[in-house]
C-alpha cells in the first residue's frame, strides 16, 4: 500500500481528522434537538458530517419542515458543545507524530474546513498547534463548501503547490468527494462513517489512522 507519487504538501480536514470532535458534535446536537422538542436520529446527524453550515441548515429545514426551530437548535447545540469542549478537544492518534515528520521533511501543510477561522485558531491554540500549519482555509474563504473542490483548491493555492501533488486527509464522505474533485491524492481515515463503494472509488487509499499516514509518507521520502 503506497501513494502514487511523493506529496509536496499535505492538506488536513479538522473535525474527526485532527480532533476527536465528531462524537462531541453528535452528543451535543442530539441533546440539543431533544431539548428544543425535535428529536434527531443519529442517522440524520451523520448526514450533517463534512458539510458547510449553510448546507446543513437547508438540509434540516428541508428534512423537518420550514417550522423547524433551527435558531433554537443552533443556540442550544452551541451551549452544549462548548461545555463538552471546554477542556480542549482530544487529538486523534498520530497527529503530533505526523506533524513532526512533515517538519522533518520540510513539507508545507494546510487545514481545509467548514469551521470559522476563530474556531480553528481556538482549537489549535488550546493544544499548542497554532504554528504547525502554513495556511488555514475556513468558512468564508471559498464560494462553495465540501463536497465542492473549492476548499481544497484554495488550500493548494495558498500553499503554492499543484493539487495533484497534495496529499488530502479526510474522515468524511463529502470531504473525500471534495479532495478527489480537486485532483488531490485523497486518503480517508474513517471516523464515524465507513467508506461506501462510491467513496472507495474516489480514495487513493483508506487507512486506519494517522500513524498509517506517517508510514505512507515515509515510504515516499
Amino acid at each position: 500500500m503506497t501513494l502514487p507519487r511523493q506529496p509536496a504538501a499535505v492538506v488536513f480536514d479538522m473535525d474527526g481528522l485532527l480532533f476527536d470532535s465528531e462524537r462531541l458534535y453528535a452528543q451535543s446536537i442530539l441533546t440539543a434537538a431533544r431539548e428544543v422538542g425535535c428529536a434527531m436520529s443519529h442517522d440524520v446527524f451523520l448526514q450533517l458530517v463534512g458539510r458547510s453550515r449553510e448546507v446543513n441548515h437547508r438540509f434540516l429545514l428541508d428534512h423537518y419542515g420550514a417550522d423547524y426551530p433551527l435558531q433554537a437548535l443552533i443556540a442550544t447545540w452551541g451551549r452544549h458543545f462548548h461545555a463538552l469542549a471546554a477542556a480542549g478537544l482530544p487529538l486523534k492518534p498520530g497527529v503530533v507524530e505526523l506533524l513532526d515528520l512533515l517538519d522533518e521533511l520540510g513539507l508545507p501543510r494546510a487545514i481545509a474546513t467548514s469551521n470559522t477561522h476563530a474556531s480553528v485558531h481556538r482549537n489549535l491554540t488550546a493544544l499548542g498547534l497554532a504554528d504547525r500549519f502554513h495556511a488555514i482555509v475556513g468558512h468564508g474563504d471559498y464560494t462553495s463548501g465540501k463536497p465542492s473542490p473549492d476548499p481544497f483548491l484554495k488550500a493548494a493555492e495558498r500553499l503554492g503547490v499543484a493539487p495533484a501533488l497534495c496529499l488530502a486527509l479526510e474522515d468524511s464522505h463529502n470531504g473525500i468527494r471534495s479532495a478527489s474533485a480537486a485532483g488531490m491524492m485523497a486518503v480517508m481515515i474513517p471516523d464515524l462513517i465507513a467508506p461506501t463503494e462510491e467513496i472507495h472509488g474516489l480514495c487513493t487509499l483508506v487507512v486506519d489512522d494517522l500513524h498509517a499516514v506517517c508510514r505512507l509518507v515515509e515510504q515516499r521520502r
